[in-house]
């Protein structure tokens, strides 16, 4: 066991301190941030651009009914023009972005309308020049049935329920819930599960097939037994893992305090403190009250959400369906890299692996839709799939039979497989220029020690 541990200390430190750990772990939250928000940003930047939309309207019937917007200001031009007057060239800056000829009236020919334009269009300048029109047809339509106030009573007859979502819990407590934000969370777990697996299981396989190219292997088995080695390289490589991802979470969690913080509701305000609250804000600082109760309101929202789910349960259980998925894929990586000599060669054994994983993640995004349906039931006890299925279901409620019955069949196993794969490992990592086969690996198994 003193050995076992020699060697995750070892493979752990010098993976901890390397400078791309370091970098990696500072950088990809703020990498993931910047991928999200950085669009958003740049089409920000791009809308302050005003574009001229040219309007000619040849039957006289629709001036003056398109309105200008933040991004397209629209003006109107008498008579005709062909096709050949608008590609004459000139400054860019001051000729339309598009031309909107109407020939017909649209009510009888709703082809009376077409859109010309020396470039491509973009889909919101389309839906813009469409959806405002549409709006003035449809006025138009209901007024030619002449029925007094049609207009106004169609508008009062929109209905949007605002309908809460309550849990009964067994304790008789009874808790608001979102559907959408339990299925993001899930979701969010789910892909957590799925790119560490992935990723370390891949870490792992690598570096066994890179001390085996090395030979260096060679010298190490002299020392410990190959399974002892195996065993820490996995389990140092998912203690890297973990600290990485308690790192990320640390990190998040600071973002998520701080931005409680700062609107005061850390300490739980409800809605109608939040409402003096932005109201004395307003009086002090002349802000909008009523943006700043929304943002707070919004804020607290997030947070009810938040107190609706068992976090503790959720991140107990990630973690041990993390460990148990992560040892179960890291045994068949290590196995398969110690059965290869070159990356060319991993390829006819990742490939039903890489297969499992994506049918494991469809399967949990299907499964969020029907949690306790056939598919999230059984893929919760498939050891291969579980670890990333059983995160969709957490979040919906799960049994408590059911969360246990699949960490043991999870962890039988992985502990199962891992002294397959060790089987494996203690003759693939000796072998040398021989291309491996399943039915070649199967008579390792068999081989006494």
């Amino acid at each position: 066991m003193s050995k076992i541990s020699l060697i995750i200390e070892r493979e752990y430190l010098t993976r901890v301190q390397k400078k791309s750990f370091i970098l990696m772990t500072i950088l990809s939250p703020i990498i993931m941030v910047a991928l999200v928000f950085a669009p958003i940003w740049l089409s920000k930047l791009s809308s302050d651009e005003t574009r001229l939309i040219a309007i000619i309207d040849q039957t006289g019937l629709y001036k003056d009914i398109y309105h200008d917007t933040d991004e397209y200001h629209y003006t109107y031009t008498q008579g005709t023009l062909s096709p050949d007057q608008m590609r004459v060239d000139g400054d860019e800056s001051t000729m339309p972005y598009a031309y909107v000829i109407i020939k017909d009236n649209l009510l009888d020919n709703p082809q009376g309308m077409t859109i010309y334009s020396q470039k491509q269009i973009t889909s919101s300048c389309e839906l813009n020049i469409i959806s405002q029109m549409e709006d003035y047809l449809k006025d138009e339509k209901l007024l030619s049935y002449n029925i007094p106030d049609i207009k106004r009573i169609i508008d009062e007859s929109d209905i949007n329920l605002q309908v809460d979502t309550i849990r009964l819990e067994e304790d008789g407590a009874e808790t608001q819930t979102s559907t959408e934000f339990v299925t993001i969370i899930g979701m969010a777990m789910t892909l957590i599960i799925y790119m560490f697996l992935m990723l370390y299981g891949g870490q792992v396989m690598s570096s066994v097939m890179q001390e085996k190219t090395n030979r260096i292997v060679e010298v190490m088995v002299s020392s410990v037994k190959p399974f002892e080695l195996m065993i820490g390289k996995i389990v140092s490589i998912g203690l890297v893992g973990l600290t990485q991802l308690g790192i990320w979470i640390i990190f998040l969690v600071g973002i998520f305090l701080s931005a409680g913080a700062y609107f005061s509701i850390s300490g739980g305000v409800d809605p109608a403190q939040m409402s003096d609250m932005a109201a004395m804000t307003t009086t002090m600082n002349g802000v909008d009250a009523t943006q700043l109760a929304g943002d707070m309101g919004a804020m607290a929202e997030v947070q009810q959400m938040l107190g609706s789910i068992n976090i503790t349960q959720l991140l107990v259980s990630f973690v041990f369906f993390f460990i148990g998925g992560y040892i179960l894929y890291a045994s068949l990586f290590a196995a398969i890299g110690s059965a290869v000599d070159n990356e060319s060669d991993t390829q006819q054994f990742m490939v039903p692996i890489t297969f499992i994983i994506i049918f494991a993640l469809y399967a949990g995004i299907f499964s969020a839709e029907n949690p306790d349906g056939p598919l999230a039931m059984w893929c919760s006890m498939i050891p291969f799939t579980s670890p990333i299925v059983m995160m969709v279901r957490i979040p919906f409620g799960v049994s408590t039979w059911e969360l246990a019955l699949s960490m043991v069949i999870l962890y039988g196993s992985a502990i199962g497989l891992a002294w397959v794969a060790g089987r494996i490992y203690r003759v693939g990592i000796l072998m040398y220029g021989k291309k491996p086969s399943y039915k070649e690996m199967i008579k390792w198994i068999r081989y006494k020690a």
